[in-house]
């Protein structure tokens, strides 16, 4: 006699007697063209891997329909919106319900089966994952994508197709709504959405990662923390770059970067050897040099337009860091 495994999706009982309208169905949508994305040939790199899209679609089995064994040599993703059945995975049987998923990884032998008095739904995605040459740049390339987040993605991606291989052969429950991400898909076709293949792409990692995460929340993978110091650094040096020509402060620019004007000092000492002050000043001299040279403008309409409140000011700064005054380096300069 064979004996079948029942996983029940949490939720309440209710009294036989008790009569409620019917839900609207999720996946409504779908229903229209429920094959459509199917005829997409998407494929994508992911960290170390290559991914390609062979089915991702919804499909619906009438009370009784057989689907008998048989086995593919990818993975494919199945999701029950609605209805209930049963599915076999190699030796066990499963009762299935609304709200529950299943994987069927490589060459694992199944068979599914809708109730004999309910129709089932199922939102399926086929993909083919395959582990790509190591093809890493070398040289700047290299530095700026490690920058960029590189090696964050090929570590996530490694975890993931990792615990893929090796989750249970037993359905589980979606309570990481990984449906929906069919959804979101679908309707970016269905609505012509700009960036078509890139929220495709984002929903199928989303499918894995949502799956994986349902069996188990598996070891936390270590993103790289900041060097705050030098992080604040840089917030505050883009602030300062963005609005030298403003009347800053150092209480105002450490507001912004959330630090005390004390620790927003100090790390400008360890960073550039000088003050605060010292570096909007070097920043506005800059800007003053570039435009004493190319522009028309006054000296006067020069220096408020950079921050320095008036121009005798400037001249003292000017000449005091280059041992000449604005208008001799106008005059050396002028193109």
């Amino acid at each position: 006699m064979q004996t079948i495994y029942m996983l029940f999706p949490g939720g309440a009982m209710m009294d036989n007697t008790t009569r409620t309208a019917p839900k609207p169905y999720s996946f409504e949508l779908m229903l229209e063209q429920p094959f459509a994305l199917d005829r997409l040939d998407v494929q994508f790199r992911w960290g170390h891997y290559g991914i390609r899209m062979l089915r991702f679609h919804h499909t619906s089995f009438p009370p009784g329909h057989v689907i008998s064994f048989h086995k593919h040599s990818e993975f494919e993703f199945h999701y029950i919106p609605r209805g209930k059945g049963k599915v076999i995975l190699g030796e066990t049987p499963y009762l299935l319900q609304e709200g529950m998923l299943y994987l069927t990884g490589p060459n694992l032998l199944h068979y599914q089966e809708a109730d004999a008095d309910e129709a089932m739904d199922e939102l399926c995605l086929h993909i083919d994952i395959v582990k790509l040459e190591d093809t890493a740049d070398s040289g700047e390339g290299a530095e700026l994508s490690a920058e960029w987040g590189h090696k964050w993605e090929v570590a996530e991606a490694e975890a993931c197709i990792r615990q893929l291989q090796t989750l249970p052969a037993r359905p589980a429950i979606d309570q990481y709504r990984a449906m929906d991400c069919f959804l979101t898909a679908y309707r970016a076709w269905y609505e012509n959405q700009p960036g078509l293949f890139t929220v495709i792409k984002q929903s199928i990692i989303q499918i894995l990662l949502r799956t994986i995460r349902a069996y188990s929340s598996g070891p936390r993978t270590d993103v790289p923390s900041r060097d705050m110091k030098h992080y604040r650094y840089q917030l505050a040096v883009q602030f300062i770059k963005d609005n030298y020509m403003e009347p800053l402060t150092l209480e105002t620019v450490a507001e912004r970067v959330q630090i005390s004007p004390r620790q927003l000092q100090r790390i400008f000492r360890e960073h550039t050897g000088g003050t605060f002050s010292e570096y909007i000043e070097q920043v506005r001299l800059s800007h003053i040099c570039t435009e004493l040279s190319l522009s028309e403008e006054t000296i006067d309409q020069i220096a408020f337009r950079n921050g320095f409140s008036s121009a005798n000011y400037l001249h003292y700064v000017f000449k005091k860091k280059f041992g000449t005054t604005p208008m001799q380096f106008r005059l050396a300069h002028k193109n």
